[in-house]
């Protein structure tokens, strides 16, 4: 383990993108947990308000964040300082996308439907982040022979046809995908050759004179929905907490 952590982590100056990984996760973990303690009432943990104001846990994400970016550029990739910058980065991280939805929705829905786009986009994050720590490169540069490396056009054709490919498979409304498929340029391709979701841009262009194209995209559309869903919300609620019931208009 310790040979393996040497020639895959530390020598290719990996250890602080690791630690940073490790910190987000742990952190975001540990506030899920202190938050629905809080939910439930149980335990020490309670709200912090300053003057009235709530102060939601984003706020020193942000700074620990903005704290870590700046000392991680500053310290370089060895060394003890870079070290802690990034585990000072990966905590403001943690608790900075614990709260995605209320940045996004300007509002605090921690525990409504909404809320579950923080789980959503920490999974995510967590997940892409581990395939660069393993060794994937953005846009399948990793690919590239030494002798390819040094010739820029081979690197820009390759960015650029993998970029298009993220593109389209975005424009078929398969958001994820696109994301995994900068990490992962096959991921691109295999959401490139399948059909594109109902509502979405590329099928409002290149379906509208094709119904039999529209029903089998709406059917595969329901069946992938009818077997994901419930397992996604399963693991979001796991990860997150049940959010709360909506209320009756």
């Amino acid at each position: 383990m310790g040979h393996w952590l040497q020639r895959n982590i530390i020598e290719p100056g990996k250890l602080p993108l690791l630690l940073a990984l490790t910190s987000f996760v742990v952190t975001f973990l540990v506030t899920r947990v202190i938050t629905r303690l809080i939910r439930a009432g149980r335990g020490p943990f309670g709200n912090i308000s300053s003057g009235g104001v709530h102060i939601h846990h984003v706020v020193p994400g942000v700074v620990l964040s903005v704290v870590g970016g700046f000392g991680a550029v500053a310290s370089g990739r060895h060394g003890f300082g870079s070290a802690v910058c990034a585990v000072i980065f990966g905590i403001g991280a943690g608790l900075v996308l614990d709260e995605f939805a209320l940045i996004l929705h300007l509002d605090d829905v921690y525990w409504t439907e909404e809320g579950r786009k923080s789980v959503e986009v920490v999974v995510l994050t967590a997940a892409l982040v581990g395939l660069v720590l393993s060794g994937f490169s953005p846009f399948g540069v990793n690919d590239l022979t030494q002798d390819e490396l040094q010739d820029r056009a081979s690197v820009i054709s390759t960015v650029a046809v993998n970029f298009l490919f993220a593109l389209a498979v975005l424009s078929k409304g398969k958001a994820r995908m696109a994301i995994f498929s900068v990490i992962v340029p096959l991921v691109g391709l295999i959401g490139f050759v399948r059909l594109a979701r109902p509502n979405s841009p590329w099928a409002r262009r290149f379906y509208r004179r094709r119904p039999r194209a529209r029903a089998k995209a709406t059917l595969r559309a329901y069946r992938h929905d009818r077997r994901w869903t419930t397992p996604r919300r399963k693991l979001e609620d796991l990860l997150g907490g049940k959010p709360n019931p909506r209320a009756l208009p």
